[in-house]
């Protein structure tokens, strides 16, 4: 019985010790924005240095950039974060890019770990059945989609694979390949509203080019449009 109680406090305090250091997001479009500004950053770092090749992101038709997400883990482990989501607009995601819609990652994971992490993530929509499923609402990596690690490298164009979506990661400046297996990905709907000072369906920004780009997000937008104008099949 003593061991129980002891158990179940390591597990209280476990969950407190998570949840109190999962990240607080400000409730304003400035920190929004700043996070806009962050993505555009770890994109263009990633590009630039072709842990993520131009050439597989000119396959995708959406991309998702999450950066320094947290993940955290003192007994039960958990996932969090925001980033933006940009999708090709036009019939068959043919055209340029559209304004973003923000995006929020979570999850949880069980079993005895210990330690910490911050990771930025970009990961590509590789199929419009992907793209549907993630606008209809939360959907989780790896089971409502099938989930694989990017190709990197100047001869990656041809190893693409059939996954709905592929990662790369970056912890600490350096590229890894990390998995986000099992974190649900959802539309941020609050911060959608605080950027653009309305009601606005993720889908409504990144389909129906119903919204123009935010200063932040029209940064993410111009580095896309330059670098991977065109789509490739």
């Amino acid at each position: 019985m003593r061991h129980t109680k002891t158990a179940m406090l390591c597990l209280l305090t476990s969950l407190l010790l998570i949840f109190s250091t999962l990240p607080v997001w400000a409730a304003d479009k400035g920190s929004d924005e700043e996070t806009l500004g962050n993505a555009t950053t770890v994109l263009q770092a990633m590009l630039a240095s072709k842990d993520v090749p131009a050439e597989v992101l000119a396959k995708a038709d959406c991309v998702i950039v999450l950066p320094s997400v947290k993940k955290f883990a003192f007994g039960v482990g958990g996932t969090g974060g925001r980033g933006p989501m940009t999708c090709r607009g036009g019939k068959n995601f043919s055209g340029r890019w559209s304004a973003p819609a923000m995006f929020s990652i979570g999850g949880a994971s069980a079993g005895f770990q210990i330690g910490g992490s911050s990771t930025d993530f970009v990961l590509l929509i590789m199929a419009p059945a992907a793209v549907d499923k993630l606008l209809a609402g939360k959907t989780k990596v790896g089971s409502d989609m099938t989930a694989a690690a990017g190709p990197s490298g100047a001869t990656s164009a041809g190893s693409v694979g059939g996954a709905d979506i592929l990662t790369y990661g970056r912890a600490k400046g350096l590229f890894a390949g990390m998995s986000l297996s099992g974190a649900s990905l959802a539309p941020d709907s609050d911060a959608n509203q605080r950027l653009y000072g309305k009601a606005v369906s993720a889908r409504d920004i990144v389909l129906a080019n119903s919204m123009k780009a935010t200063p932040g997000g029209q940064s993410l937008v111009s580095l896309l449009d330059s670098k991977v104008p065109k789509h490739k099949d």
